[in-house]
């Protein structure tokens, strides 16, 4: 009989905890929230204390201790402890855009000109190694903050920065820009950098003329120097008529 008790229980709490899990699972999913993985590596990692306060609700402070120590272990230069701290804390606050920005930024700027400076390692190939590898885990980091904010535009500007500036990757560069460009809120300087960087691309000259030109249209505000340049040298490789191109600035 009391078996019996126990089984119906059950039975009834998981009647009723099944509707409530279901709609928690939506409700993430509609936040783009991948969710916080409370393993035995994170439970190691954080400690018992920590590992129980991130359980119990109490992500955000697990979280930003973390960051702190981050910053101390990157003002020692020890690139692999600040890794392994971002990842801990992307993990447990997922939709916090700074620290996935911070994350990479360390990776792919600082960690990466440490190693290219590493007078520890005389093999410029191995420096090099190294320094791509840090570039890799900075995109890393991006990627995935972008897969759980996927409505937030500053993480694919990042990306783009990131694809510019250490992949010299101008194709790439501007389809993030344009990307960031798209999602509300995002700064109106997006478009005009998505441009900016595809007019660098062998072969999209035309459509990066078009996109420059549709931008240089819109009023003065936006006939900012590098736009004009930019717009002067598509004119000369295309062919451009005169009649059609853009007057010279006055002296």
């Amino acid at each position: 009989m009391r078996l019996l008790l126990v089984l119906v229980t059950l039975i009834v709490i998981g009647a009723i905890k099944l509707p409530v899990e279901r709609d928690l699972a939506v409700i993430h999913r509609q936040e783009h929230f991948r969710g916080v993985e409370f393993n035995l590596d994170l439970r190691e990692k954080l400690g018992q204390l920590g590992f129980i306060a991130a359980l119990s609700g109490f992500r955000a402070i697990v979280a930003d201790g973390l960051f702190i120590q981050a910053h101390v272990a990157w003002e020692r230069t020890e690139w692999s402890r600040v890794l392994l701290l971002f990842r801990h804390v992307t993990t447990l606050q997922p939709r916090s855009i700074l620290f996935w920005d911070m994350a990479a930024w360390h990776m792919a700027w600082n960690a990466s000109v440490a190693a290219m400076n590493d007078r520890a390692q005389p093999r410029l190939a191995l420096r090099v190694k190294a320094q791509r590898e840090y570039f890799a885990l900075g995109k890393d980091f991006l990627e995935r903050g972008i897969k759980n904010n996927p409505d937030r535009p500053q993480l694919y500007e990042a990306l783009a920065r990131l694809y510019k500036e250490k992949y010299k990757d101008h194709e790439r560069a501007s389809e993030f820009f344009a990307k960031s460009a798209a999602l509300p809120g995002a700064p109106r300087y997006e478009k005009r950098f998505s441009a900016y960087e595809l007019s660098y691309c062998e072969g999209r000259e035309r459509e990066a003329y078009e996109r420059l030109r549709q931008i240089y249209d819109e009023g003065e505000k936006e006939r900012l120097p590098t736009l004009i340049t930019r717009l002067k040298f598509l004119e000369n490789k295309l062919g451009i008529p005169q009649d059609q191109r853009i007057p010279d600035r006055a002296p």
